[in-house]
């Protein structure tokens, strides 16, 4: 057995990378091990095709905490982002679109051609919803206390947080409506136009299973809105070089404190013994000691794969083994010889259409997206956020071409019709490409290349269960406290050392890396404390 680690990280997505980190500069000495052969889990760059340099899984950046990107120093590392404005293009049946300007004057202007009442609406509904992030980022960054009270730390945070709702007393209806009511009837507040809503809706949705009309889908609108780039709010931009430079960022500023990360390292288990976690085994028989295990996987896979049900109460069992974790998203990834001609925007030349579109050209067309893959079925016209990196990033394909990465939903993990095959997932591509087609023609003869993830093939390949990008549905009945489990709280667990520090704990999931960086305080919080209490009990 290897000896000497003070603390063992399982996982190298971002937020493993990003508590490691932490626990390094805290002074602990920390190993990460990682599965694959890459860092970054979900957050990842890969070579899909020569020369071309592919955000597989997560595209865009947003959420990513300016506390972590000061505390690591991730500029240093290698960290640069490079805004989208305007946010998205969003093509409108009838050879139509509008850019939706990070300035909500600007957008509005472009909705005018739509519905001139509605677009008036808009400076009203952008400040609104922007009020609420601002009300909930804040507790982004709170250790949630235990449901159950057990320690004088969760009265602390209950109290902290109780005072913190009572002095916005006067939002907290309107942000319990968000945190329950659906992305249509919040939008119906504000717009009546379906076209309107369509190109506003696609943020409740992403990577939810449910659609626009579905309860708590307000939330993950809200969700999507928290984050910023370059010091604008509830902005998104691409990282150059790709996502994986985040978690190589991350991960180069770990090592720099001190931090050990081992690829090719698959965990086959965590060891407890008398209650407490004591060691982690590899798949290759190799087994590492250490007096705290955390863990940035999904909670499903720790619990229930790596601690195993014998060594946790039957109501936590229980309670992981409900843990709903469904999606129907999926990724669609094409090199492009050219930028898509846009009917409702024509040029193929570089412009403001060209960074983000995103097809979603009503809210009849999104909810009808959604009641396909209910049934086992990809919609036969589905709702695509699509990204083309290589109009702001010139590192990352051949001189000339263009990479454009399909966030689409609605896909079935499990289709009706049998399992995923090559047939399947080819039918998926040109289902994509098809939809592109009817907006931009010539659309589908621009292709040299397509990669296609399902559902399933994002278990599979980056351990996200069902294919949920965030580790578990956000539901209200899924966060905060709540996130994973009641009995899961402020990132520790049953077992004594044993961590959570990934997507499936509070805020959730995104690229935020606050899960990780909260983890992290609990760990050094509670080493601190045992530490004085072995002090005073010598002394004694």
């Amino acid at each position: 057995m290897e000896q000497g680690y003070d603390a063992i990280v399982i996982g190298a997505g971002h937020n493993g990378l990003t508590c490691a980190a932490y626990l390094g500069k805290a002074g602990l000495r920390t190993i990460v091990l990682e599965r694959r052969d890459i860092v970054g889990g979900a957050t990842v760059t890969e070579e899909v095709w020569p020369g071309y340099k592919v955000s597989t899984a997560s595209y865009v950046v947003s959420l990513l905490s300016e506390r972590v990107v000061a505390d690591l120093d991730l500029q240093r590392h290698g960290y640069r982002v490079y805004p989208i404005d305007p946010a998205y293009f969003a093509p409108l049946e009838g050879d139509r679109g509008v850019l939706m300007w990070e300035d909500p004057r600007k957008a509005a202007e472009e909705l005018a051609g739509i519905d001139g009442r509605d677009a008036a609406r808009y400076p009203d509904y952008s400040r609104d919803l922007e009020h609420l992030a601002h009300l909930v980022r804040p507790l982004l960054h709170r250790i949630p206390p235990g449901v159950e009270m057990r320690s004088l730390g969760d009265v602390k945070e209950a109290l902290g947080l109780g005072t913190y709702m009572l002095r916005r007393r006067k939002d907290l209806s309107a942000l319990v409506d968000l945190m329950t009511m659906s992305c249509a009837d919040f939008l119906e507040r504000y717009f009546r136009n379906d076209e309107i809503k369509g190109v506003l809706a696609p943020g409740g949705v992403i990577g939810m299973w449910g659609g626009p009309m579905s309860p708590g889908s307000a939330y993950v609108l809200l969700h999507h809105r928290m984050g910023e780039v370059d010091g604008m709010s509830s902005a998104w931009g691409f990282v150059r070089g790709g996502m994986g430079t985040v978690a190589g960022a991350i991960a180069s500023s770990a090592a720099a404190a001190g931090v050990e990360i081992r690829t090719g390292a698959e965990v086959a288990g965590i060891g407890v013994d008398d209650g407490k976690a004591r060691s982690v085994r590899l798949a290759d028989g190799t087994e590492l000691s250490a007096p705290i295990v955390a863990s940035g996987i999904h909670p499903q896979t720790t619990f229930l794969d790596l601690v195993g049900r014998g060594h946790l109460p039957d109501d936590l069992v229980t309670e992981i083994e409900h843990l709903r974790t469904r999606s129907a998203s999926a990724k669609v990834n094409f090199a492009l010889s050219e930028l898509p001609d846009y009917s409702g925007r024509p040029g193929r030349e570089l412009g403001p259409q060209h960074p983000e579109c995103i097809i979603s050209p009503s809210l009849t067309y999104l909810e009808r997206a959604w009641d396909a893959v209910k049934y086992g079925h990809v919609s036969e016209r589905p709702m695509i956020d699509a990204v083309i990196p290589t109009t702001k990033d010139d590192s990352i394909a051949p001189e000339g071409k263009h990479i454009m990465t399909c966030f689409t939903q609605y896909v079935p993990y499990s289709p009706a019709d049998g399992p995923w095959d090559g047939a399947k997932r080819d039918a998926l591509a040109d289902r994509v490409a098809d939809t592109f087609e009817e907006y931009a023609p010539g659309f589908k003869g621009s292709i040299e290349h397509r990669q296609v993830l399902t559902p399933f093939d994002l278990e599979e390949r980056f351990g996200l269960l069902g294919g949920n990008i965030f580790h578990g549905e956000m539901a209200l009945d899924q966060l905060l406290s709540f996130r994973p489990a009641p009995q899961v709280p402020a990132y520790s667990t049953p077992v004594k050392g044993l961590y959570l520090c990934g997507s499936g704990t509070h805020p959730g999931g995104g690229v935020m890396g606050i899960p990780g960086y909260n983890a992290a305080r609990v760990i050094v919080r509670d080493k601190n404390r045992a530490d004085r209490r072995d002090r005073a009990q010598r002394r004694a």
